[in-house]
């Protein structure tokens, strides 16, 4: 069973920008398509951008050209980098495997506010 560990997150002011790093420990994470999520409460998880095994990604529309998503098979290692951050991105993050999603961390909370 795969762990994971969300980190990164904090409180920013609009426009500015924050590095999630997603941690995971035991086997399996490199063989499988990643993906982060982001949930507000009173509202489902919803999928923000995905990156397969070998790199290619899927960037959900509302935040194309703000957020970019890589991952580090040697390091076990996701990261989100958020550029250009607004309001609307306020949520907790969480990341996890796409196809068969193992427990779900604790997730970093994002705070996008003046």
């Amino acid at each position: 069973q795969v762990q994971l560990v969300e980190s990164g997150g904090g409180l920013v002011q609009p426009g500015e920008s924050l590095r999630l790093s997603c941690a995971a420990s035991g086997s399996g994470f490199g063989f499988n398509t990643m993906g982060w999520y982001r949930q507000v409460p009173g509202k489902q998880r919803e999928l923000v951008a995905s990156i397969t095994t070998l790199g290619s990604a899927n960037i959900t529309d509302s935040v194309k050209g703000r957020f970019t998503i890589s991952r580090d098979n040697a390091k076990n290692t996701m990261y989100l980098q958020m550029n250009s951050l607004k309001p609307e991105d306020t949520a907790v993050y969480y990341c996890n495997s796409i196809v068969r999603p193992w427990s779900w961390g604790q997730g970093t909370q994002v705070t996008v506010s003046s």
